[in-house]
């Protein structure tokens, strides 16, 4: 199967989404999965992971109604608050549903760069593999030495770094955010998703070139085993197309044996969430 392992599904609402700024104009509206369902097709792709884009359970349930009646959603990565008292309740609660692999924090906007080693956090992501639950890890490079001091207390937990941990692509940097990435990737059980780039490069100038030497340090750090590729539709409207950013990836990986490709465009995400199975 093929795997997309990183989009969303909103229907927009403006008093919510205060994150789509007025430069975001294509993101206005609502995004759901009769509208991907041709992405996928078109591409080649047989199915996706739906991420969680707002910080509540309410999107949480949504998004696991949309997979309920949706075969082409493989998985949900959803939000649970992670640093509440009654968090084992709340995860006790969500591992009914089976399509329900892990969860996500939107750690990027918070203003404390060392908000994953707050002991309440720290705690709440220690309850997570209990529960068979994944973490995917959304960050900005300066966020990268706290994510480091997380992942190292958990060397038993699966996490996966969206985005690449969104490196300044606009500027060319390019040294420290390899070498925090290479520490992170010795854990064996953290997995890195190949998505989000155009939109962290100049949106109107990016060229395809501008991408290889960071794909180049993940390829190195991470191996193509816990490397997957994610679309992160429709938030890549913003600099491209469905299509171009599936290009990059696969034109990165073209003289890769099929095993290879395979394994980045599905089998990966499928391993990682652990989709072959089922919670009984």
């Amino acid at each position: 199967m093929r795997i997309d392992s990183h989009q969303h599904f909103w229907r927009y609402d403006p008093a919510e989404d205060l994150w789509i700024t007025d430069d975001m104009l294509v993101l206005k509206r609502d995004f759901l999965p009769a509208g991907l369902a041709p992405q996928l097709a078109s591409n080649g792709m047989d199915a996706s992971i739906a991420v969680q884009a707002r910080q509540s359970e309410r999107e949480t349930l949504s998004l696991l109604d949309l997979a309920a009646h949706n075969d082409a959603i493989a998985g949900i990565v959803g939000w649970v608050d992670l640093s509440a008292p009654e968090l084992p309740e709340r995860l006790a609660y969500f591992s009914q549903f089976p399509k329900l692999r892990g969860f996500r924090h939107v750690v990027q906007d918070e203003p404390d760069d060392r908000f994953m080693l707050r002991d309440e956090f720290i705690r709440g992501v220690s309850r997570l593999r209990e529960f068979r639950f994944t973490y995917d890890v959304l960050i900005y490079p300066r966020q990268l030495p706290a994510a480091i001091g997380l992942l190292d207390k958990f060397p038993e937990q699966f996490f996966v770094v969206d985005h690449m941990a969104k490196p300044h692509l606009k500027i060319g940097a390019i040294t420290s955010w390899a070498h925090q990435m290479k520490i992170i990737a010795a854990n064996p059980n953290v997995f890195c998703k190949l998505s989000g780039l155009i939109t962290e490069a100049d949106w109107f100038q990016w060229r395809a070139e501008d991408f290889k030497p960071y794909l180049d340090v993940v390829w190195e750090a991470f191996g193509p085993d816990r490397l997957m590729f994610g679309s992160d539709w429709p938030v890549c409207l913003l600099a491209g197309t469905y299509r171009q950013v599936k290009q990059l990836v696969e034109d990165y990986v073209a003289g890769q044996p099929a095993t290879v490709r395979e394994n980045i465009f599905g089998n990966n995400a499928a391993r990682f969430y652990g989709l072959e199975a089922s919670r009984a």
